[in-house]
């Protein structure tokens, strides 16, 4: 049985802090707004019977009197082929109109991976760009950076790469952007007839 806690005592930028006991840490918490939405955060750190949350989505709309349920589990994704060709918030929730997705939920809150481990890249993922492909090119099992200035074209370029890239799957993932941004990308997308094998997190 999952507890409900019914007062947040601090509000701080994205964190919130309750009163709570037997949690762990970067464990996944709802919190109930008193719209009726919801939202989710996990445990950043406790001390003692406080404990600290970071709040994922807008924290618009949380006050003092909104209740906080503990999920007893660390955050997790669902993977399946069926994510293909879909758009969904930062924690995974679709945001596209679509049917929720079913497949193997996979926690996402796991350890750091081994350097050592890592693949030896080798193969190369061509994007169809010169510049990078010959003087800066991007294999498998790592990334390189694209570094811009305000008003250069970045995003134009990332589509770019999106429609060429011989890669059998693309990831968009964007933090902060404009609706005319997003919006972009998955128009962008769809007209190139990228959009069954790519995936977006905005």
């Amino acid at each position: 049985m999952l507890k409900v806690y019914d007062r947040i005592i601090d509000m701080r930028g994205s964190l919130i802090t309750v009163r709570a006991t037997n949690v762990a840490l970067g464990e996944l918490a709802t919190i109930f707004k008193s719209d009726g939405t919801t939202t989710y955060g996990s445990v950043l750190k406790f001390d003692k019977d406080l404990v600290t949350l970071q709040v994922f989505e807008d924290v618009r709309g949380i006050s003092t009197g909104d209740k906080v349920s503990f999920l007893n589990r660390q955050m997790s994704v669902t993977f399946s082929s069926s994510l293909l060709g879909r758009c969904f918030s930062g924690v995974g929730s679709p945001i596209d109109g679509g049917p929720e997705i079913i497949g193997e939920k996979i926690n996402i809150n796991t350890p750091s991976f081994n350097p050592t481990k890592r693949i030896i890249p080798r193969d190369i993922i061509r994007t169809n760009i010169p510049m990078i492909d010959v003087f800066n090119c991007l294999v498998k099992s790592q990334k390189i950076p694209i570094f811009s200035i305000a008003g250069e074209p970045y995003n134009q370029l990332l589509m770019r790469i999106a429609n060429q890239t011989d890669a059998d799957i693309v990831i968009i993932g964007g933090m902060g952007l404009r609706f005319d941004d997003y919006q972009a990308f998955i128009d962008n997308a769809e007209k190139s007839a990228s959009i069954d094998k790519t995936v977006l997190f905005v």
